[in-house]
Order: C-alpha cells, then structure tokens, then sequence
C-alpha cells in the first residue's frame, strides 16, 4: 500500500509543476496594462508607471518572474494582492468556506440522488422509469449553467418569492463567523429564524451546482451496475436464493463502485469550474466570485495564487480518490 501511495504522489509532482506554469502564464496572455487598470485608468505619468511596473516586478524578463514566484511557491507565499494589498492565503482562507460549504452540499445532493437514481435505472433497464432516468439525466448534463440557474431565480425567487436571490443569509441576520460554514455559524450564533435563513439560501446555489454532477454519476452508476449484474458470481448469487436487496446492494454495487468512486472524485473539478458561475449567478462570496473580480481587475497574483491553490485541491482529492480504490476493492493495491 505504501508503494501504491509513494507512485501516487510522484506522479503529483510534475502535475503541480505544470500548473503553476498554466497559473503564471494565464493572466499574462490576456490583454490590459494591471497598472493601468489599479490607476481607473488615469493618464499616469511614464516615470510612475515604470516605477509600479518596477517595485511589482514586472519589468524583469518573464522567466525570471516565474522562477522568482515559483521559488515563492515553493516557500509558502503566494504574495500579496495588487488590489487589496493582502497575502492571497489570507484572502483565500476567508472565501474558501463558502465554497467549499456550497460544494459539499452539492455532491452530497449528487450522490445521494444519483447513485440510488443509477441503481434503479440498471436494475429496471429498458423500462419507462430506466428511460425517464436517463433521459432527466441527460437533460441535466446539457443544460447551462447559468441558464439553469436564472430558470430558478425567475420561477423561485421571483414568481413564488420561495428563495432569496442572492446571499448566504438574510441581511436580518449579523454574527461574528467563527467556522466561515454559515449553516455552523447561523446554528452557533442563537439568532431565532438564522439557521433556516441560511438553509433557504443554499438551496438554489446547490442545486444549479449539483445538476451536472448528479446527472454524470446516475449514468456512470446504471453502466457500472449493468456491467456487474451480467457476472457469474451475480447469477451465483441469485441461484443461492439471496434477496434481491442482499444481491444488488452487496455484491453488484460493492463492485461496481469503483468507476463510480472515480467519477464522484473528478466531479470535484467541475464543481469548482461550476461554482465560478454558480458564485457569480448567486452573488455567493466564494472563491469563484473572487477569481472573476481579480480576472477583472488583472490582480496577478490573486488568479495565480487561486489557480494553483483550486488545483492543489482537485489533485488531493484525486489522491484520495486513488487510495480508496484499495479500500473498495483490494486487489488494486497488488
């Protein structure tokens, strides 16, 4: 098992590498002077700008620049906001658990609906529910983003008036976050009517977040099963006179979670991909509000510093995702 850890993270390395590379050249391909944008572009005299261009380092050869920040990396700092003047991990801490918040809300939705929706398609294939299933599925998977999330602000929000259309919590409520989960801090704070305001704000955003992945895992859970149910051990199984339950939930579905276990871990990816849009939608002050302001505004360190971090996030999950297969199946291991 160690060995199989050791070759995980190895193969990390020029991952991480590589990413730091894409994260620095990013925002430099894309046009606009970050001085000029800082200054609301004011006419600025040439000696000031060449002197911001100097003290923020970027006069220096662009190789140099990168050498320089991944020597910075590498050391822990991620360096500080041209717009806010704060370290970028600060700022990151203080935006990451609202997504994080809304992205584990949001798989949780998708598993628990898609695995159970995947199941019963394979179980009841070529059926009018196993049809139903599939096709709700592929709905979910190709609708946009931020079509599907307007389609519930307008019918939600604005004709029932069910759900808030922007926010974590209703501007009734003020507490000092001591975790940065606002359904925790609305919980801890007393405050009557906090919990269920907050509640009632995460719903749409997790839902839009959700969709996509939810339809992904309900078509990757019918074709594991449909691929498992079809084994002799399963026919085995079902000569021995096992319940139906014991048969499905044992023995085909324990097998048939591993290409399911690794789509769950890449659906990571796409829920921070989505939650950019999702954040901008909803006005949800994450980290995906946040990497489109300083796209915006070309706060360099701040998209580098983000990207490389949301990166870090998705490779640890995937290593995790890797050592369960060990777990959810043994023989991987050898």
């Amino acid at each position: 098992m160690l060995r199989f850890f050791l070759g995980r993270v190895a193969v990390l390395i020029p991952t991480f590498l590589g990413v730091s590379l894409i994260a620095f050249s990013f925002i430099r391909l894309l046009p606009g002077d970050p001085v000029m944008l800082m200054s609301g572009e004011r006419v600025m005299a040439p000696e000031r700008h060449a002197a911001i261009m100097h003290d923020l380092g970027f006069d220096r050869p662009v190789a140099v620049q990168y050498l320089s920040y991944l020597g910075n990396v590498l050391k822990g700092d991620l360096g500080t906001s041209i717009v806010t003047k704060r370290p970028v991990l600060q700022e990151f801490g203080a935006l990451f658990p609202a997504t994080l918040e809304l992205s584990i809300c949001a798989i949780i939705l998708a598993v628990c609906l898609g695995v159970p929706a995947g199941v019963f398609a394979a179980v009841k294939r070529g059926t009018w529910f196993d049809q139903s299933i599939m096709g709700v599925a592929l709905v979910g998977y190709s609708m946009p983003i931020f079509w599907w999330g307007l389609l519930l602000i307008i019918f939600f929000s604005g004709y029932l008036h069910w759900t808030p259309v922007s926010g974590r919590i209703s501007l009734m409520y003020f507490f000092k976050p001591v975790t940065g989960f606002m359904l925790i801090d609305s919980l801890l704070s007393g405050q009557k009517g906090a919990f269920a305001s907050a509640l009632n704000s995460l719903i749409l955003p997790t839902i839009v977040l959700g969709t996509i992945p939810l339809a992904v895992i309900a078509r990757q859970t019918r074709s594991a099963m449909l691929e498992v149910l079809g084994e002799d051990y399963v026919r085995t199984a079902r000569s021995k006179g096992l319940t139906p339950f014991r048969i499905i939930g044992v023995h085909a579905l324990r097998n048939a979670l591993i290409p399911v276990v690794t789509t769950i871990g890449l659906q990571i990816g796409v829920l921070m991909a989505g939650a950019i849009l999702t954040e901008t939608i909803f006005s949800w002050p994450g980290i995906g509000k946040w990497m489109v302001d300083a796209v915006f505004k070309r706060d360099y360190t701040v998209v580098q510093g983000g990207l490389l971090l949301i990166s870090a996030i998705i490779m640890f999950v995937n290593l995790v995702v890797d050592l369960m297969y060990g777990l959810v199946n043994p023989r991987i291991r050898h």
